[in-house]
């Protein structure tokens, strides 16, 4: 056995053990918020040693980074499948509002939320939390332009795309107490009439 046949299944091995990591620390941040998802927890929930671990993650603040960027891998194959899956035809905008609305739940969206409030109050995880958090930011907004086809050279048309983002955002936090679909659905409708009356579609 050569020692490239040796390393590729211990590599692979690895980036399971990272995967399980990343995921057990979106469950963790989700219940538990930042005060519970420590890394001994995680290695815990994952099913992995804590020494393993801290191999890949060697402090709570490393962990952190890694499941920003976990977030906006998972929220870039949410948005490829959304697109996917929408169909043409006059109700198309109001599909696509309901998938970016998708972006603000779920486990991924609580995690996130618990990380802003610690955030919020700790400079130093603000500090690291902030660059990646605007990537997100950038990330979700270059998804409704595509999501919507929205032509950004018209005016207005990205505050626009800016302002569904806070709709949906604001949406998902109302949704995260209490079932909120049937005034959710009544708001997306009359907002998809309000997008096709004022931003001109790219095709």
């Amino acid at each position: 056995m050569t020692s490239a046949s040796v390393r590729e299944p211990r590599q692979d091995r690895s980036r399971a053990t990272r995967q399980r990591l990343l995921d057990a620390s979106v469950a963790c941040m989700a219940e538990l918020g930042w005060s519970g998802a420590t890394v001994a927890l995680v290695a815990e929930r994952a099913g992995v040693s804590r020494g393993a671990a801290q191999h890949h993650f060697p402090t709570r603040e490393d962990l952190v980074t890694g499941l920003v960027e976990h977030m906006s891998e998972v929220r870039q194959a949410e948005i490829e499948a959304a697109s996917a899956s929408l169909a043409g035809g006059e109700r198309r905008t109001e599909a696509a509002l309901t998938a970016l609305v998708g972006l603000y739940n779920g486990q991924i969206f609580r995690a996130a939320l618990h990380l802003w409030v610690a955030a919020a109050a700790d400079e130093a995880l603000h500090a690291r939390v902030a660059p990646l958090e605007a990537r997100l930011g950038r990330q979700a907004h270059h998804m409704a332009v595509e999501l919507l086809r929205v032509d950004e050279s018209v005016p207005g048309a990205r505050e626009t795309v800016q302002a569904t983002l806070d709709l949906a955002r604001g949406l998902g936090l109302a949704n995260l107490l209490s079932d909120d679909t049937v005034r959710r659905t009544r708001v997306l409708r009359q907002w998809a009439r309000t997008l096709d009356a004022v931003l001109p579609p790219t095709r």
